[in-house]
């Protein structure tokens, strides 16, 4: 009988620790190719453009001439740190101090790049005064200012210091937009296509 009990209790001790090692095998953290996989499913921050412009600095006072005081062209801007998954650029210039709303003052999309041109200009800028017109260059739109005009409506502020945000946006295909296009319909337009964006604010008080 003892004998028999003692190979007994020696098949319970070896099961048991069989179990324990199973136990502690299935609570270990994921390793190798799980934590690749985990790494892969995290959203990719998007990256950053560069704006300048040579007629403000970031966060500066903006000229009479680009406003509805003086000439109300649009400003001279550059950019850098496009990526090169980009097809077209979208830009959005607006308001957020005006009294009722988020004033919009110009929207324009579907510039395309194209053997380093953007439309007839260079795919690193855009040149003072654009035209007011709904085409530009080879397929480039303008959209519908909250003046209700087409192209630039420059900075009209009722009183105090406003800032003026230049939004720019790299995507990866166009918008297929009519020429015209509110804010809000390039927003909804851009969505799951942005691949970089930036943004420069210039001051204007009257």
């Amino acid at each position: 009988m003892m004998m028999q009990e003692l190979k007994s209790l020696t098949k319970l001790a070896t099961f048991g620790l069989v179990v324990s090692l199973l136990c502690s095998c299935s609570n270990k953290s994921p390793t190798g190719s799980q934590h690749v996989a985990n790494a892969n499913n995290e959203a990719t921050p998007k990256m950053e453009i560069t704006i300048t412009s040579t007629a403000f600095t970031e966060g500066g006072m903006m000229p009479k001439q680009y406003t509805c005081d003086g000439q109300n062209i649009s400003p001279p801007l550059a950019w850098s740190g496009m990526p090169r998954n980009a097809k077209t650029l979208a830009l959005i210039c607006d308001d957020p101090d005006a009294p009722s709303k988020t004033w919009v003052h110009w929207v324009l999309y579907d510039l395309p790049l194209i053997n380093g041109q953007l439309g007839t200009v260079s795919s690193e800028e855009l040149p003072e005064n654009v035209p007011p017109q709904e085409k530009l260059g080879r397929g480039g739109k303008q959209g519908t200012n909250d003046f209700k005009q087409i192209g630039y409506g420059g900075p009209c502020p009722p009183s105090g210091a406003h800032r003026y945000f230049f939004k720019l946006y790299a995507l990866d295909a166009e918008t297929s937009l009519n020429p015209g296009a509110t804010k809000d319909q390039l927003l909804k337009a851009m969505e799951g296509h942005i691949v970089a964006q930036g943004q420069l604010i210039g001051i204007y008080k009257r």
